[in-house]
């Protein structure tokens, strides 16, 4: 009796949200992708300034569903255009190998703006460190780009190296590569080139000797790929010989005290994901094509993950600013809503847009950590025992997140594989 007047209460923990959209679309398909675009954050970026972002007077709506039945294939079709405007859609069936590595594929997609059929896969080998890649477009009209014949390419890739190259067997260019990149790292430092040249098709235009076709980059990286720990990026990029590209892109995990009347009473606190990214470009040098086009551009944006069902973005440009708010409701299927106010500082005004998204990949989960994990003022509440016994469930602690050991954790909180 004595034991169970005198029983110790369970430990205070603190909530670790599902990531709001993962994985994000851009990055599934991320071996496609040269690692120099990966190394220098070039795809985070690239999700941070338009996911959720809607344009001007417009509507868009996905379908993302999987069956449970075969959890290896799903189905991603989109509608979109202007509200009072006619609609284009298209349509992505992916089949991939392991649930938990999505780099070895099979897509097949279908558009109405530009009638084709597209297929893209990839095999990669982890134990050798290779992957051997490719896009094959079917049923286009005009094929006027190299990209528009489809292209095959092979890479290595390393926690500290990444070499690959792709051709286009069928182009005007054939026998040339169309893309080559050799990046590495050492330490916090990274550095890389990228070969590309601007003018596809032409053959004069794929001199290895012109150095408008090469882009050279140098970085410093801080953090690890996982979502629970801060990252720090910053890159410097001189691309074509005549545009210089410095970027930012940031991770932070906060948290927060929470007041939440349907959690049990020793959950004390919320982890928040926030992502911050600059990117500033500078022309140096004009050309025919670019005379048009202004000297310098930025973008500022930021991202606000309060709890799994709200997201907070804002954008800020030379000339828009765009603000998105996203709702998620994490039924099955979970729907989110989004809405986008957008302010376009040369004319003046403001104007809205719409989005929704129907998903049905993944179901939400509240993981428990120890307060501790991330909480960096100590507390009363950091003297208790680390053990959670409610429902059987034990809680993350920071020695396991700093040793590694994420075996007992959703795929989307556990980092990223090493490999460039």
């Amino acid at each position: 009796m004595g034991n169970f007047v005198n029983k110790e209460p369970p430990p205070p923990m603190v909530l670790v949200p599902p990531i709001f959209d993962f994985p994000p679309l851009a990055a599934r398909t991320r071996m496609l992708v040269p690692a120099y675009d990966l190394l220098f954050v070039k795809l985070a970026l690239q999700c941070l300034f338009e996911d959720y972002f809607e344009d001007a007077r417009n509507f868009s709506a996905r379908i993302m569903l999987k069956p449970r039945e075969d959890p290896h294939i799903d189905l991603v079709t989109t509608v979109s255009g202007p509200l009072d405007g006619s609609k284009e859609g298209n349509a992505v069936f992916r089949w991939q190998r392991d649930l938990e590595d999505p780099n070895s594929f099979v897509e097949v997609s279908v558009s109405t703006s530009e009638p084709f059929i597209r297929f893209k896969s990839c095999v990669y080998l982890p134990e050798l460190g290779l992957g051997i890649f490719g896009i094959l477009p079917l049923l286009i009209q005009r094929r006027t780009h190299s990209e528009n014949s489809g292209f095959i390419g092979v890479r290595y890739g390393s926690e500290n190296l990444s070499i690959g190259t792709s051709l286009a067997p069928f182009s005007l260019s054939a026998g040339f590569p169309s893309c080559a990149w050799l990046v590495g790292r050492a330490g916090r430092l990274c550095a890389g080139v990228l070969y590309k040249p601007p003018c596809e098709g032409i053959k004069d235009e794929v001199d290895f000797r012109h150095l408008k076709n090469w882009s050279w980059a140098v970085g410093y990286r801080v953090g690890s790929g996982t979502p629970l720990r801060p990252s720090f990026n910053v890159s410097l990029e001189l691309a074509a010989n005549s545009e210089l590209t410095a970027s930012f892109y940031q991770h932070v995990v906060v948290q927060r005290r929470v007041q939440n009347p349907f959690e049990a009473s020793q959950v004390v606190g919320i982890t928040n994901y926030i992502d911050f990214g600059f990117e500033l470009k500078t022309r140096f040098k004009e050309h025919k094509s670019t005379a048009s086009v202004d000297r310098s551009t930025f973008q500022v944006a930021a991202s606000w993950q309060a709890n799994k069902n709200i997201l907070l973005k804002g954008k800020i440009g030379p000339s828009l600013s765009s603000m998105a708010l996203a709702f998620k409701s994490w039924w099955r299927p979970s729907f989110t809503f989004s809405i986008t106010a957008i302010s376009d500082h040369a004319r003046g005004g403001a104007s809205f847009g719409f989005g929704i998204r129907i998903e049905d990949l993944r179901e939400a989960s509240y993981e428990r950590a120890d307060p501790n994990y991330v909480m960096l003022t100590p507390s009363k509440e950091h003297l208790a025992e680390g053990v959670l016994k409610k429902f059987g469930s034990q809680p993350m602690f920071q020695s396991k997140v700093d040793s590694g050991d994420f075996d007992n954790l959703p795929t989307e909180l556990k980092p990223f594989e090493r490999i460039i």
